[in-house]
């Protein structure tokens, strides 16, 4: 039964007021499939939702603490063929469980499986800016099936930004290691990751339905990230993987200005 094989781990942290959301689109599938909370910070308001929705909740007793070390906690907590690490920020749209799975069923050998995406800001949706097109654009060639299992092209992908959104991600779990995320990196954890797993045989299958959506707030890991300036420093840590130095400080330069579509604006 595909149900059986696919299962969303919902990573929740600390009282998010937009985990019960997050938690009902993940129950809300046209294809029903596992769901159950990962979290490095148990409490009550998550023991509430998890009473309240009948959910499983894995706890992270690990003492590596970290970003990167509770994401592959979560990609490890339960066995499933395929797991996708749900943000508690973000919504994922009806199908999107189905599409995922029936990409799977068709590329045996990927690594990964993911969708395109949008922006939520101020509870309104983004599908287009100049961040998200950009991104389209370099994942191009992804629409291939053919070409998305060559390491050129998986890197290729990758070498001037990150354009594969985490939360939209599905791991084949039998294809990847389990560790992926664990890094020094506060924010580009995901592309230290996605680099990591093109080296490795397999395809990156790129669905190009935007399926979910990637909320963007005041509150926000990545928004305060990109406010304190470490982004901008740990982008070249990853493009140096792929460039010379001197290269690399150059489309530094220009990727930084993507991160202006994550500010927020204040009064």
């Amino acid at each position: 039964m595909k149900n059986n094989i696919h299962t969303f781990v919902v990573l929740a942290y600390k009282e998010s007021n937009k985990l019960e959301d997050c938690i009902k689109s993940v129950l809300n599938q046209s294809l029903k499939t596992n769901v159950v909370i990962a979290t490095s910070t148990p409490n009550k308001y998550i023991e509430k939702l998890a009473k309240k929705y009948n959910l499983e909740i894995k706890v992270n007793k690990s003492k590596e603490k970290g970003i990167g070390m509770d994401f592959d906690f979560a990609t490890n907590c339960v066995k499933s063929e395929l797991i996708t690490i749900s943000h508690q920020d973000d919504i994922y749209d009806y199908d999107y469980a189905k599409k995922i799975v029936d990409a799977y069923e068709k590329n045996k050998n990927a690594l990964i499986i993911f969708s395109d995406y949008y922006e939520i800001k101020d509870d309104k949706k983004k599908i287009s800016n100049l961040n998200l097109n950009i991104k389209r654009i370099l994942l191009f060639p992804l629409r291939s099936k053919f070409l998305s299992k060559f390491k050129f092209i998986k890197r290729w992908v990758l070498r001037f930004g990150n354009a594969i959104c985490c939360p939209a991600v599905t791991f084949v779990t039998k294809n990847v290691p389990k560790e992926k995320f664990k890094c020094n990196l506060k924010c580009n954890i995901d592309w230290y990751a996605w680099e990591k797993l093109s080296k490795l045989d397999g395809a990156f299958i790129y669905v190009k339905d935007k399926l979910m959506g990637h909320r963007i707030h005041e509150e926000s890991t990545t928004t305060e990230i990109i406010n304190d300036n470490i982004r901008t420093k740990e982008d070249l840590e990853i493009l140096k993987k792929f460039w010379p130095l001197p290269i690399a400080k150059m489309i530094n330069h220009f990727y930084k200005n993507s991160e202006k579509s994550n500010q927020i604006k204040t009064k």
